[in-house]
């Protein structure tokens, strides 16, 4: 019976670094969706700190004005269409960036 040859991580020795695989062709394909996986996270993070920002903004206006911290109404609207979007997982995204936004409650 061959030793087993694993790694801290469980995966053997010989796989690629950061894939989980000895394969080639494999490794070359984890390592090109990462790729645009990273790219993805950055333009998500722009578009939330672009979108935060916005949502101050927003708020600050409306409170000039003599108007109201928040609007529940267009909350429940932006909870509903992440929780339509993608379920039980949106609504905490939703939850997360009308924090992001407004500050805590």
């Amino acid at each position: 019976m061959a030793p087993d040859r694993t790694g801290a991580a469980g995966t053997p020795d010989s796989a690629e670094p950061g894939t989980g695989t000895t394969e080639p062709m494999a490794a070359a394909r984890i390592v090109e969706i990462r790729t645009r996986i990273d790219e993805i996270d950055r333009t998500l993070i722009e578009l939330w700190q672009e979108r935060a920002e916005l949502s101050r903004e927003v708020g600050a206006t409306r409170m000039a004005s003599g108007g109201t911290r928040l609007v529940l109404s267009r909350e429940q609207e932006i909870l509903e269409r992440f929780r339509s979007a993608l379920g039980a997982d949106g609504t905490q995204l939703a939850l997360l960036l009308l924090r992001a936004g407004r500050g805590p409650l």
